[in-house]
């Protein structure tokens, strides 16, 4: 038994050398079964080494991708510095098949909630299959031509942005298919922030699939493990944690850091600022007013052309690939200009104080109610603003659940 143990001890050994010859500075921690985590190594000063990307990382994912037909979740932010992950893989000769659009298309070009088709990418000749209108996961056919998805994608941290949606139904077309699952990851620049209220179950589309906050606090590669870590997949395996899940974590990186994005994730958050306001000023998509789409700073504004908080003037218009029919378009608009805000994080009181003020002259708010519900995640926070309820009061309402879920994140968070 003694030279059993000793012999054991010595390949231990061998294996942990080749190993750190190979990585050379990384770790590699599993998370929850085949959940693989390639972990880069963490600096004492974060910010001055930069933060490096999943998808910067090639040394790591490239060997996986040899000799397999490859499918890709992505759009314009999947860069890999100056250029873009399918260049990148098919430099490589990487056998890549099939590309899958979310919301906003390849090249994020769309409207938000406008539908497009499949087709060809033209640059690179390989098929683009949409994921966003009515079909949202691809076919049992389609999937059995391929042996590994991967995802990368920008994403803002907020639970009613719909690539997380996406990435939701890919992973379940992966468990079905029986294929990995590769998720590059990216920073979340409004990571600082659990804050909200929890999505009940009746609530449920495809602006809010999971039991996490409005503002979760995480990045889409913790996400991915913790939607395969709490059964939320419903696939034909017989359990959900025989899924190939891998997450390849950004180095460098930590939660509580500022990230300001290199790309625009999508055609209405162009700078920082807007998606700063974007988990604040969402809510109006489901009122009369105005976030500024169809201008040249939109979720940077608030306003409308009978009621104004504020004397802001502008006019939205119709802008191709961002927003065609805007509303109140060509309409003189007046407002709030919060183009210099420094407010983060989730801040009730805009939507409280435009209520009020609609209220006042007996018109009507929430005109799209079970859509401001479904953005929620809950008709309490509706009803609550219809009661006069402070912002205060509102999110005192949510501080058992939020401690609650940040406990159930821990065993998933990389960061």
């Amino acid at each position: 038994m003694h030279l059993f143990l000793k012999s054991l001890l010595t390949r231990f050994v061998v294996i942990l050398c080749i190993s750190l010859l190979l990585f050379s500075c990384t770790s590699t921690s599993i998370k929850g079964g085949n959940d693989l985590s390639l972990k880069g190594k963490i600096e004492n000063k974060p910010s001055e080494k930069g933060i490096i990307v999943g998808a910067e990382q090639t040394l790591y994912y490239l060997p996986m991708l040899q000799n397999k037909r490859v499918g890709l979740v992505v759009n314009q932010t999947s860069m890999v510095g100056d250029r873009h992950l399918v260049d990148i893989l098919i430099a490589n000769d990487i056998n890549v098949q099939t590309i899958f659009a979310p919301e906003h298309g390849f090249r994020g070009d769309y409207d938000a909630g406008e539908k497009f088709n499949s087709s060809i990418d033209v640059k690179t000749g390989v098929p683009l299959v949409s994921i966003y209108g009515k079909h949202r996961k691809p076919s049992d056919d389609l999937m059995a031509n391929l042996d590994v998805i991967i995802f990368d994608i920008q994403d803002v941290g907020v639970r009613f942005y719909t690539y997380i949606s996406s990435m939701h139904y890919m992973m379940e077309a992966a468990g079905d298919a029986d294929i990995a699952f590769i998720v590059l990851d990216r920073p979340n620049p409004n990571g600082a922030f659990v804050d909200g209220p929890i999505l009940e179950p009746e609530f449920t589309s495809f602006v809010g699939m999971h039991k996490i906050p409005l503002l979760h606090g995480m990045t889409v590669g913790e996400l991915a493990l913790m939607f395969k870590g709490e059964k939320w997949l419903e696939t034909q395996l017989t359990s959900q944690n025989t899924l190939d899940l891998k997450v390849v974590s950004i180095k460098n990186y930590r939660r509580s850091m500022s990230y300001s994005l290199p790309i625009k994730p999508s055609p209405n958050l162009p700078n920082d600022t807007a998606i700063s306001l974007y988990p604040s000023l969402g809510f109006f998509e489901a009122t009369p007013v105005s976030i500024g789409r169809g201008t040249d700073f939109p979720f940077q504004v608030i306003g409308h052309n009978k009621i104004s908080i504020g004397q802001f003037a502008f006019m939205p218009v119709s802008t191709p690939g961002a927003a065609s029919k805007p509303k109140l378009m060509n309409e003189n608009l007046l407002g709030q200009d919060l183009r210099n805000s420094q407010i983060r994080g989730l801040n009730l009181n805009f939507i409280i104080d435009w209520h009020k003020a609609f209220k006042a002259q007996n018109i009507e708010f929430f005109t799209r109610a079970s859509f401001m519900d479904k953005l929620s995640g809950t008709d309490k926070l509706r009803k609550a603003i219809i009661a006069g309820k402070t912002a205060q009061e509102i999110k005192l309402s949510w501080q058992q659940n939020l401690a609650e879920f940040k406990i159930m994140r821990t065993p998933y968070l990389l960061y």
